[in-house]
Order: C-alpha cells, then structure tokens, then sequence
C-alpha cells in the first residue's frame, strides 16, 4: 500500500535482496510483473522507475564531500542549482547532517555515513524507497540509533519504503507490514504482532521472537501425540511441581530480565524467560510449566494446528 512501510525477512540466501533487485530493475524477471504506482515496470530502466536504493555498503564516493555525495544524483539529471542547495539542505535538517556536510566520508563514523546514504536517497523524492540491510555494518548502539532515525523519517515523508533485513528486532520495530520468505517462497503476511501472536507455521513462530519459541513433543506435557508444542520463552515459568522438569544449563542476566536455559532430556533444550533479577544457578534441577492457553500446536509438517481435532488453522 502507499505510504507503507513493509520488511522483507528471512534467513540468509532466501531471496531477500534478489527480490529488490527485481523491484528496482537491477535483475530480470523469470515471469511476473514488477508494478509501482500501478504501472507495470518490467521494461522499464532501473533509472526510470522513480526508485532510491540505500545499501548496507554506504556506496559513498570518498573523494565527495557529504554534500556532494547527496547533490551527485541530482547532478546527473541537471536539475537547477537552486533547487539541488534546497534539497540537500533540507535532507540534511531531517538527518541531523547539517554541520557535517563539508566532511568527507572518511571523516565520518559508520553511523554518519549511513545517515549520508539514506540523505543521497531523500533528496531524489523517489516514489519508492529500497533498504537492503542498511544497519549490518554498525554496532549495537547506531544500530539503535539509526533504526530511530529510519522509522522517524518515514512518519516525516509518509513515503512507501521496502526494507530487506535478517534481523527480527529491525523487522519487528519498523514495519506496518512484515512478509516472512524461505527459500524464495512467502511464508507468511501481515503486521508485527499478528505474525508473533498468530505464526502461520512453525518456521515463522521460531524466527519471529528473541528467545526464539520452544518447541517439544506436545505429548510431553499431557498434549495429543503427534503434535509439536510451541511456547515462547516469556510464558513459561518456574514452577516446583511443573510438567516440565529440567536441569540448568546456563544463565543470561541481562539486568531486566533473565534468560535460564535448561536441558530438559532427550538433548532437548528450552529458555524460559523472567521479567527481572532472579538467582538461578547452573546445574540446577527446576520445574517449568505454562498457561495452556499460551500455548500453539503444530503437526509433522510443521502447519499450525488445532489442539483438539488436529485440523490446520486458517491464518
């Protein structure tokens, strides 16, 4: 839809990036058509389609200063001097970039750099906005910070924006609508909630979620036999008596939560989630249970399941 803001997620080599090059006409379609704006573009030029593409590489020229690597595109299609000065100017107001733009890019951090690519696509006022991967190159904290930066600047200029990542959170915190692909297939569609709340499936309920979703035989925990059982790791808790009896392997303390890993036999593995501080050692017998109504229902291939009759669920 215009104006949306949709992320393309899946592991690697699962056709994320191919289907941008498509889209913006860097590779040919097998079959289909390519439409933006309701026009179809297969045979239309990469130049032409009204596209700004920002990569993960910044693809910034080093001899240019950051006003020059945003005014280049603008250059090139001999637009007045007037209105390229407005445009890099109000770009760099809307990136925080002003005082930054007689800089070089080596003179710049990961974070900047990525701010000037983004800056070289908004002053082209495409129609469609292409991210593959922009954040992969910068540390946790920029990540944040220019993932702020992002979402602030599609509420600014309401424009439609197409962002390829592998990493959920980016997925999960940016988008109005998340497309799920494996192995070039579409798993699944919709918002950031309806896919974490209503997986379609069990590849889209374990990639979706950090701790990812636990998974056993649901006949383990009084469930129909047959059935894999999938809880997410913040509805489980330690519970003496709990159907689950485990041993501790490991314990995350992240300060505001508490992530126990536990071996609970058969080499199987669970994480359960606890909202602050807890004392739990290593090597320590606990008990783990959950709400059943927290819990969902898979069958051998892997479909979402009704927990009574075992029939697939229409998502």
């Amino acid at each position: 839809e215009e104006g949306e803001f949709v992320v393309f997620i899946g592991p690697s080599g699962c056709g994320k990036s191919t289907l941008l090059r498509v889209i913006s006409g860097l590779e040919d379609t097998s079959s289909g058509e390519v439409m933006i704006g309701g026009k179809a573009m297969n045979s239309v030029p990469p130049a032409k389609r009204g596209i700004a593409m920002v990569f993960q590489s910044y693809a910034l020229y080093p001899h240019l200063s950051v006003r020059g690597n945003m005014a280049l595109g603008l250059k090139q299609e001999r637009q007045p001097k007037a209105e390229i000065e407005a445009r890099v100017a109000e770009a760099a107001r809307m990136l925080s970039l002003g005082d930054y733009l007689d800089r070089r890019p080596s003179e710049l951090s990961g974070g900047q750099r990525q701010r000037v690519a983004i800056g070289r696509a908004v002053v082209r006022k495409p129609k469609l906005f292409l991210f593959d991967e922009p954040l992969s190159n910068l540390d946790a904290a920029l990540r944040m910070n220019t993932r702020v930066e992002i979402a602030r600047l599609h509420r600014t200029l309401e424009a439609s924006m197409i962002y390829v990542t592998h990493d959920q959170t980016e997925a999960m915190t940016l988008a109005d609508k998340i497309v799920v692909l494996r192995d070039g297939k579409v798993e699944q569609v919709g918002s950031p909630m309806e896919l974490y709340n209503n997986p379609a499936n069990q590849f889209v309920a374990g990639f979706l979620g950090s701790p990812s979703m636990n998974f056993l035989p649901a006949d383990r925990v009084g469930g129909p036999p047959g059935l894999t059982i999938g809880v997410r790791p913040e509805h489980m808790r330690l519970a003496i008596d709990g159907r689950i009896q485990a041993t501790v392997t490991h314990v995350e303390n992240l300060g505001s939560d508490t992530n126990v890993l536990a071996d609970i036999g058969d080499g199987a593995q669970i994480t359960v989630r606890l909202f602050g501080q807890h004392s739990v050692t290593p090597d320590a017998p606990i008990g783990i249970d959950f709400d059943d109504a927290e819990a969902l229902y898979f069958n051998a291939e892997g479909q979402r399941v009704n927990a009574t009759s075992g029939a697939a669920l229409a998502m």
